[in-house]
């Protein structure tokens, strides 16, 4: 439809590098090519209209109970610090970001809006992190097809507190769809095990702007995504008073 056709209109530039990193290039060439897109990383997604990090935002401090001055947070697959711009106008101070990408990370710290930015590749290594350390963790954008396995989301379980929220999304457009049903059976089986409580599961209809026909929900030119909450068990009892 004439939407997806304006879809089409992004630079090609932006459809080349987004179509690179979400292509089939082994981890050590994806990062490479992370690398390279720092610089003109925030103009494209600018571009591509993406909402994740809002939205990852916005839910998070839905979900927290008190005012989150002290909770400490981890963003995992930082990239160049969208989503702690977000959590910093939210009024979360007290953030610690990693990434697998050195050019992605030094833009992070030239933002200060992070105690703490280290290099880790989720998926390969453990988190740089002890256990049950975290209020929150947040992983936005980088649970897709050839990202952060699914397989990777007990690592991200073991540095949140009990009681701490994980907040991660996913893309549900169709190249994604087999990540996705991955991912949302990983997701329910923690629960049946008992491991978390689901808060929210909101899927999102314009998510990003699509970079090819394909890929654009029903002519729209946009694809969809979805933003889930978590909580950790034991969730703690209610204080007295």
């Amino acid at each position: 439809g004439a939407a997806a056709r304006r879809g089409m209109r992004l630079p090609a530039g932006v459809r080349e590098r987004v179509a690179a990193v979400h292509g089939g290039a082994e981890l050590p060439e994806r990062l490479r090519l992370y690398d390279g897109w720092a610089a003109r990383y925030e103009q494209d997604v600018a571009a591509l209209e993406y909402r994740a990090p809002q939205l990852a935002a916005a839910s998070l401090a839905f979900a927290f109970p008190a005012p989150p001055a002290g909770a400490r947070l981890l963003d995992v697959a930082c990239g160049t610090g969208l989503v702690a711009r977000e959590l910093h106008r939210r009024g979360f101070r007290c953030l610690d970001g990693v990434d697998g990408s050195a050019g992605m990370l030094e833009r992070a710290r030239s933002t200060g809006l992070y105690r703490q930015l280290r290099p880790c590749v989720l998926g390969r290594e453990p988190l740089p992190a002890p256990a049950e350390h975290y209020d929150a963790v947040t992983v936005v954008g980088a649970l897709g097809e050839g990202q952060v396995p699914s397989a990777a989301v007990p690592e991200l379980l073991r540095v949140t507190k009990p009681g701490g929220f994980l907040c991660l999304t996913t893309r549900s457009n169709p190249s994604n769809l087999r990540y996705k049903a991955e991912l949302e059976a990983a997701l329910e089986g923690l629960e049946r095990q008992g491991a978390w409580q689901k808060v929210l599961a909101q899927e999102v209809e314009r998510w990003e702007r699509a970079t090819s026909e394909e890929e654009s929900t029903q002519g729209t030119g946009y694809i969809s995504g979805v933003v889930y909450v978590y909580r950790k068990c034991p969730v703690p009892p209610l204080e007295e008073g």
